[in-house]
């Protein structure tokens, strides 16, 4: 069902563009501390001596706790006052990243790592909701995708200051240093308002059973598994990359960071922006525009990131892999745009806490591992290969949400006639 129709715009624009900045400040924040952890993973290594599974396996517990966090975080976020609940949880993730320069052992720095899961699921799955509801519906795509821009922007900066301060003054030194923005942004999230759109005439509060009923909303789960297909590949490779750079293209840690951060924030700003862009520009023309902008995208990223992979040119490789991130970033906006579209405005954070759990259960909660043995086995090139093929079964994912929502129009024909 379509719960963006006729939804009031209520909030102030001045307000929301001053609170949008201050959440993708935070959100900034939340992907350079996500991200720091694979531009020094080479130096932890060598360090604490573990191998390349063990290394694998500290970004997928993050992932695990991550993910398993969300579904409490949604229900406290449609029920309790947002704000408190987003300062509260980037003080979390702030302080655990920081706490993670002091691992003495591989153990502690995998516990440390887990906890930065809970203060994220925490502010993500929040954030998201408060975020769609502070601008109109028809700019839901573009609102989206700038939000997310914090992605690929948040970790090429992870990278590039990841690998820059762990190079000069070790790996504890990152995680010291770059764990403390959060904390002090927390404090300006706790002063924000709510902006509810859910008014409590026309939607009950949250009971916590909302969530079988969204395992039966097949938009949702379409739009989740095409998530969870490129979180897979995204999540993947950008725990291995920059290793991948040091084994294959013999660069050192400071440049493999730099140079696999410069790619990302490039591509994902251009990917990201140009994929809200289309959604929103197509949607008068068609209703499943968002959609087919998704399963565009993630099918033209197999071919270009397969040719990275096996091309003996360092910089035709270079090329292509900046290809298939520019096309993997496309995908987000009009998907997260789409499962606003598709819930009720009191179950949204639920809906995105939902998305949370589907998309790292079968994407990067596991692929930095499964990339980790593969690689163990047959060598990182192949395992990254093998990753990148999942961006295939999340375009047939996209474009099977898209029939979706066109068999829903045709049985409610009541709902297409509205309009956004």
């Amino acid at each position: 069902m379509d719960f963006m129709a006729g939804e009031e715009q209520n909030t102030d624009l001045s307000f929301a563009k001053t609170a949008f900045a201050l959440l993708f400040t935070v959100n900034l924040f939340n992907y350079i501390d996500r991200y720091i952890l694979p531009a020094v993973f080479p130096l932890i290594q060598a360090d604490l001596k573990i191998s390349d599974t063990k290394l694998g396996l500290l970004a997928s517990a993050f992932m695990l706790v991550y993910m398993l966090f969300a579904p409490l975080a949604g229900y406290a976020g449609d029920k309790w006052a947002r704000p408190r609940l987003m300062a509260a949880a980037s003080f979390v993730w702030s302080a655990a990243t920081s706490l993670a320069g002091f691992a003495g052992s591989y153990p502690q720095l995998l516990l440390a790592r887990s906890a930065v899961g809970i203060g994220e699921a925490g502010f993500v799955t929040v954030a998201q909701s408060y975020v769609a509801e502070l601008f109109r519906p028809d700019r839901r795509a573009r609102i989206m995708a700038l939000f997310t821009l914090a992605i690929p922007v948040g970790s090429a900066v992870g990278y590039m200051l990841g690998g820059t301060i762990g190079a000069h003054y070790g790996w504890r030194a990152a995680f010291w240093v770059l764990g403390v923005p959060g904390a002090l942004l927390a404090l300006a999230v706790s002063l924000l308002p709510e902006p509810r759109l859910r008014l409590a005439a026309s939607y009950a509060p949250p009971r916590g059973t909302e969530y079988s009923s969204l395992l039966k909303n097949r938009v949702f789960l379409a739009c989740s598994f095409t998530q969870a297909a490129a979180t897979f590949c995204v999540g993947g490779l950008s725990a291995w990359m920059p290793t991948y750079f040091v084994r294959y293209f013999n660069f050192d840690v400071a440049k493999a960071s730099l140079v696999f951060g410069g790619m990302t924030v490039v591509s994902g700003i251009a990917g990201t922006w140009l994929g809200g862009w289309l959604g929103d520009y197509f949607l008068p023309r068609s209703r499943q525009s968002y959609y087919a902008v998704a399963a565009a995208s993630l099918a033209l990223a197999v071919p270009c990131a397969l040719a990275g992979v096996f091309s003996a040119d360092t910089k035709t490789a270079l090329l292509f892999i900046f290809l298939a991130e520019t096309f993997v970033f496309m995908h987000g906006g009009p998907m997260n745009a789409a499962i606003v579209k598709a819930t009720a405005p009191n179950i949204r954070a639920m809906a995105f806490a939902a998305n949370i759990l589907i998309i790292h259960a079968f994407g990067d909660a596991v692929s930095p591992a499964v990339i980790g043995v593969i690689s163990d086995a047959a060598g990182l090139r192949l395992a990254v290969a093998v990753c990148a093929l999942a961006l295939g079964i999340g375009a047939a994912c996209a474009a099977f949400g898209g029939i979706c929502e066109k068999t829903q129009e045709a049985a409610s024909p009541d709902i297409a006639r509205r309009g956004d």
